[in-house]
C-alpha cells in the first residue's frame, strides 16, 4: 500500500477490493490505514465462492495480458482489457456449478443480512 500510496496522486482516494485474509485486517495494517484516510478497504463476503471465479479471471487477465505491457494512459489500458475479453469470449467455457440452488440462495440470503 505504501508504494501505492507513494505512485498515486494525492487527491485521489483508494478503494480496495480484499478478501478476510487476517492479514488485511492486522493492528499495524489497520493503524497504517487511520493514517492515510484517502484508502478504502472493502471484504469481499466469507463463505463467497463465486468469488473465486472472478478473482482467477483477474488473475488470468493480469497475466495474460495487463502485466506484459505499460500503457500510456487508462483509455489505452481499457482497450487492452476490452480487446481480451472479445477474444476469451470468442472461445467461452462453460461453468457447471456443484452446488444446489437451496445451498447457493441461502449463501446470498447470508450475505445480504450482513
Amino acid at each position: 500500500m505504501q508504494i501505492i500510496n507513494v505512485k498515486t496522486p494525492p487527491e485521489l482516494d483508494l478503494h480496495l477490493i480484499v478478501d478476510n485474509y487476517a492479514t488485511h485486517k492486522h493492528k499495524s495494517v489497520m493503524k497504517w490505514l487511520e493514517r492515510h484516510p484517502r484508502f478504502h478497504l472493502h471484504f469481499t463476503p466469507t463463505s463467497s465462492s463465486w468469488l473465486n471465479l472472478v478473482e482467477r479471471w483477474f488473475s488470468e487477465i493480469t497475466c495474460k495480458r495487463i502485466r506484459r505491457g505499460s500503457f500510456k494512459n487508462i483509455k489505452e489500458l481499457v482497450n487492452v482489457i476490452n480487446q481480451y475479453i472479445d477474444n476469451h469470449n470468442q472461445n467461452p467455457k462453460v461453468f457447471v456449478w456443484t452446488a444446489s440452488v437451496k445451498s447457493i440462495l441461502n449463501k446470498i440470503s447470508n450475505i445480504k443480512n450482513c
